[in-house]
């Protein structure tokens, strides 16, 4: 089984992607989809006129400030983004069903009650962010839907235990996912081709990385890709082979990934 987790930031389509799918369902191939709606998310911000905020916690990850306006343009984001990827599934022969974590309680998990972010050197404490990690993935669900001869195409929002909406992180959730469904192999697609040595720089591409190399493999890492590789040691953590960090803006990621292009880890 492949777990493709399609990134969500600006400059990413998922075109490419979803030719790929289809020609691996084509073939035979077990995958679940799984996306983030960071531009999306933005975009639709700035149409409601609500400026999007992002906080870095003291460790140094990013991530998007999502109070009680926030999460709800949040959701819709992803909705409209799941909407359109299920829709160009479905156009190259593809039977998917798209569906979100607050779904049947597909991806549940607890609110954090308090966040901590640095802002101007000083470090604060936020008590009304609607964000929080994944604790338990519905595979019993997810693997109905896999033996209906569907494709899930699944996205953010998870949902508390008190039945609130809650951010989490997408390449996060493509690794419980992966894990959950004992997936040999999960590929996250962004808009780099993996891991740099020297951001941007893309001729310094990191190969491979084992699991004993992500605690320096974190320390390369920028912006969103830590997610991504904290991502990757989350994934191989729970039984999944192999963990490909890999481009989504050329043609057939899917395949150039699987045969090495891109950041493997394993």
């Amino acid at each position: 089984m492949l777990v493709i987790k399609i990134g969500g930031a600006e400059g990413i389509g998922p075109q490419h992607a979803c030719d790929d799918i289809a020609a691996l369902v084509a073939e035979g191939q077990q995958v679940v989809v799984v996306h983030g709606g960071s531009h999306e998310t933005n975009t639709l911000s700035a149409r409601l006129g609500i400026e999007p905020r992002f906080i870095t916690s003291p460790s140094g990850h990013t991530s998007r400030y999502t109070d009680a306006d926030a999460i709800d343009v949040f959701q819709m984001a992803c909705r409209r983004l799941n909407s359109r990827i299920v829709r160009m599934l479905r156009e190259r022969g593809v039977d998917a069903s798209g569906l979100s974590g607050v779904d049947g309680g597909l991806w549940t998990g607890k609110r954090k009650a308090a966040i901590r972010a640095v802002e101007d050197g000083t470090t604060t404490i936020i008590r009304d962010d609607h964000s929080g990690v994944i604790e338990r993935v519905d595979a019993g669900f997810i693997r109905s839907v896999l033996e209906a001869g569907k494709v899930p195409v699944l996205c953010p929002p998870a949902i508390s235990y008190d039945h609130e909406p809650i951010n989490v992180d997408a390449d996060r959730a493509a690794a419980i996912t992966a894990g959950a469904l004992q997936a040999e192999t999960l590929v996250i697609l962004s808009n780099v081709p993996g891991l740099l040595r020297a951001f941007p720089d893309e001729s310094t591409l990191v190969p491979s990385l084992t699991r004993a190399e992500i605690d320096t493999a974190m320390e390369l890492a920028q912006g969103r890709m830590k997610r991504k590789v904290l991502a990757a040691g989350e994934a191989i953590d729970t039984g999944v082979a192999h963990v490909i960090l890999a481009d989504a803006r050329q043609p057939t990621p899917i395949q150039r990934a699987r045969s090495g292009q891109g950041t493997t880890v394993s």
